[in-house]
């Protein structure tokens, strides 16, 4: 059973929490860890398996769909059968689905084995998050515990291009995939160990027809505006956008009809959480679709091997790493929407400096400005998840930790296939491919830049120069629409951010923090006040 009680201090963690919290490292590090190392891969892979424009990026996009469209169910879930066991459950079938990818044979294999490890990797963030919040009760214990949380995904990006790098030096693309493999090994070694196990016994069933809807809202919607993009309107693109869109109103009336929804919509009616979300969504959209425009600039515009690329990774990714640990502090200062907000400024500065990467000389230029931007958007990583998870029970704790995961996996995935597409659209319309150029190699470059380096390697000097040419500048051309477009984002929720969120910035007074509350705002672990209501959760 769970009951709740009023508390006026929580007890805070001994050393076996923070042993585990290392524990809990290990499969954030390996999520992010495995979207760097594919982006470093996409060149290799795109030359063995020879896939589609369209199918490079779904190869892409998959994992992060079927991540947000199942996080929600396996937040919900963990609540329901124990985080722990779940966590496990979702280890053990992310290492064989690992395998699978890399041994795939095929884009349509990849594919598949790509959208197994979405499922798979679903189960692991809201599993961690949700175990972090149960085992680091005390705010501002928990306030760091998850900033440390988060820095170990951003390691996973800035150790994943250099390991990925090695590995790709020296070995197959496939092997990157493989990397998922010891790490799943150390988590189910250790797990049952160190981890304590957290279920809310009260909770009511799954509603399995919540988990088909949330998917038929997502996807069709998705491949619909990948297909506008890819080939222009037209009526099957347009027709998808609507079907998902009207299921996702169904989704939504359903959900306000559950006693126990598989989403709690009444939560965005608090305006620092649903304002909260807004920004960790927005922010991962452009991050998620620069990170992959920079990673490809360093390799096919500037010709880097993809260990020297990782290299160049590696500073914008310390660099959120840094903003991330000092969110908390920074928030005790000056206020959490104004560290937010403040942070999305200054990433509009780094994408402003981005528009200025030329397609001859401009490494050093786009290296500093996703720098800048990464520093501004790691704050507000840290402050977010703390808000959102801060404002649930412990018992919630993974559907709240799945709620804002699926915010920050959707919007990544969001601004890969997006801006991707979009960046896609301006190199299309921009190449100009030269006169004598075969028409097989025009037809691949007017694909992808990566086909266009692919068809250069088949062609004699004289050829191939004018046409790499002509396929780094459109290339740019499309990295700098990109870039223009999110410093415009960035500057505008930025600002809004700043407005919605300045009220929060007051510390709360001791009265106030001492008196139970069921509409309190969910700042309270950012800002140090105690809350009040306590779920006391029984442990397997």
């Amino acid at each position: 059973m769970t009951t709740t009680i009023p508390t006026e201090s929580e007890p805070r963690a001994g050393r076996r929490e923070w042993i585990g919290l290392a524990v809990l490292a290990l499969p954030t590090l390996l999520l992010s860890l495995d979207m760097s190392v594919l982006y470093l891969a996409l060149p290799h892979l795109a030359a063995d398996l020879q896939p589609s424009s369209s199918q490079l990026l779904w190869i892409t996009d998959i994992y992060g769909f079927m991540i947000a469209g199942f996080l929600i169910t396996m937040g919900t879930l963990g609540d329901r059968i124990g985080r722990r066991k779940l966590l496990m459950i979702g280890a053990a079938a992310f290492g064989v689905a690992s395998v699978l990818a890399a041994y795939s044979t095929s884009a349509e294999m990849l594919i598949a084995t790509r959208t197994l490890l979405g499922i798979a990797g679903a189960t692991l963030m809201p599993s961690t998050l949700g175990l972090i919040s149960n085992m680091f009760t005390d705010p501002k214990q928990r306030g760091v515990a998850i900033s440390v949380w988060i820095s170990c995904f951003m390691g996973g990006t800035a150790i994943g291009p250099v390991v990925g790098g090695l590995l790709l030096q020296w070995f197959w693309w496939g092997s990157a995939f493989l990397l998922g493999v010891p790490v799943m090994i150390v988590l189910l070694t250790t797990a049952p160990t160190l981890l304590p196990e957290h279920r809310d016994d009260t909770a009511g069933r799954l509603d399995l027809a919540s988990v088909g809807l949330s998917l038929a809202t997502i996807l069709p919607i998705i491949y619909g505006l990948k297909d506008l993009a890819k080939d222009g309107a037209s009526m099957g693109a347009t027709a998808s956008v609507a079907v998902g869109a009207a299921v996702g109103v169904v989704f939504v009336r359903r959900q306000l009809r559950l006693s126990s929804p598989l989403l709690d919509l009444r939560l965005f009616a608090n305006r620092t959480f649903s304002t909260a979300l807004g920004v960790m969504m927005l922010g991962a959209v452009a991050m998620g679709g620069m990170f992959l425009f920079v990673s490809q600039y360093l390799q096919l515009v500037e010709g880097l091997t993809p260990l020297r690329a990782g290299l160049w990774l590696v500073p914008p990714a310390l660099g959120m790493i840094t903003g991330t640990l000092l969110a908390p502090q920074l928030a005790q200062r000056i206020g959490a929407g104004t560290v937010i907000g403040g942070g999305m400024i200054v990433t509009a500065v780094g994408f402003v400096l981005l528009t200025q990467a030329d397609a001859v000389g401009g490494l050093v230029t786009a290296v500093i400005g996703l720098a800048i931007a990464m520093v501004g958007l790691g704050p507000g990583a840290a402050l977010v998840t703390d808000i959102v998870v801060g404002s649930a029970p412990p018992e919630k704790a993974g559907s709240a930790a799945a709620m804002s995961e699926t915010s920050g996996e959707f919007g990544i995935a969001m601004g890969i296939a997006g801006l991707g597409s979009l960046g896609s659209v301006i190199y299309r319309d921009t190449l100009t491919v030269p006169a004598g150029t075969p028409p097989e190699a025009a037809a691949a470059s007017h694909d992808t830049l990566a086909g266009a380096v692919a068809a250069a390697e088949q062609l004699p000097a004289e050829l191939a120069g004018p046409l790499l040419t002509a396929a780094r500048g459109a290339f740019t051309d499309g990295l700098h629409v990109v870039a223009g477009f999110g410093a415009v984002v960035m500057v505008v929720v930025g600002t809004v951010t700043l407005m919605l969120l300045r009220k929060q910035d007051a510390p709360a007074q001791p009265s106030e923090a001492a008196q139970p509350s069921e509409t309190a705002e969910p700042v309270a672990a950012v800002t140090g006040s105690e809350p009040t209501p306590v779920a006391v959760v029984e442990q397997a």
